[in-house]
């Protein structure tokens, strides 16, 4: 068996990433930072460095009634141990839930240049496709992860075309939808990396490495709380 890779090489007692000693980005960078570079290759400038560690923190957690969640305290409540119960969360992201980042860069990536939005969203709408990274159970209006992102990207000279493009959905798909959609964090965070220039297939890995600090807390609770294992009560299954 054979890998071929370009990320870290450990030989004759020292440890590079991508080249660099890790003792060196020990040292000089944030943990975020060196997220930036394990996953593309550059490092982030101080703007993005900004950007980056807002993105991480704006998802770090979303309560125990997520699906992800739900999944590791059942689990937690099973007495798996953390790292099972943190994998049984991860199994718990979907494209309903979490891993939709790299589907909205796609998109936006894809229609940059789009003439005519409101006439695709109508088309997309009838064939029942559907623009991913919008509406929100609890935030029906604005998302606030997502005003806040957008906050800091103009302040850091992110805010560009796709974030543009992100609003523009926003407002068209508002005209012909039933109910009310809002830029939701998946959808923001995908606008601002698209206008920070990296590659669609990254989103989704962003938001799992986020996610998981959420994760180990919400398990590391339930374990400390200790209330048992969670089912369901007999009411609340109906047998047909």
């Amino acid at each position: 068996m054979k890998f071929q890779t370009k990320l870290t090489k450990v030989e004759k007692g020292e440890e590079t990433i991508r080249g660099e000693k890790l003792e060196k980005l020990m040292t000089e960078n944030t943990f975020a930072q060196n997220i930036f570079f394990l996953l593309t290759g550059h490092k982030p400038d101080e703007k993005q460095s900004k950007m980056f560690e807002a993105i991480l923190s704006s998802v770090i957690d979303h309560g125990p009634a997520t699906a992800s969640a739900m999944n590791a305290r059942i689990s937690a409540s099973a007495k798996n141990p953390l790292h099972a119960s943190v994998a049984a969360g991860l199994l718990g992201l979907g494209e309903r839930h979490g891993v939709v980042i790299s589907q909205a860069m796609e998109f936006f990536y894809n229609h940059a240049e789009e003439k005519d939005l409101p006439g695709l969203l109508k088309d997309m709408k009838e064939k029942k496709q559907y623009v991913l990274g919008y509406g929100h159970k609890f935030f029906s209006d604005a998302d606030p992860r997502s005003v806040k992102l957008f906050e800091l990207a103009k302040e850091n000279n992110i805010f560009g075309q796709h974030c543009e493009m992100a609003l523009a959905v926003e407002k068209n798909i508002n005209e012909i939808s039933s109910k009310k959609l809002p830029l939701n964090a998946d959808g923001a965070i995908a606008a601002i990396l698209c206008d920070m220039g990296l590659k669609s297939n990254i989103g989704n890995g962003i938001f799992i490495i986020a996610r998981v600090p959420g994760l180990a807390a919400q398990i590391l609770e339930e374990v400390e709380n200790d209330v048992g294992i969670r089912r369901l009560d007999d009411s609340e299954v109906e047998y047909l």
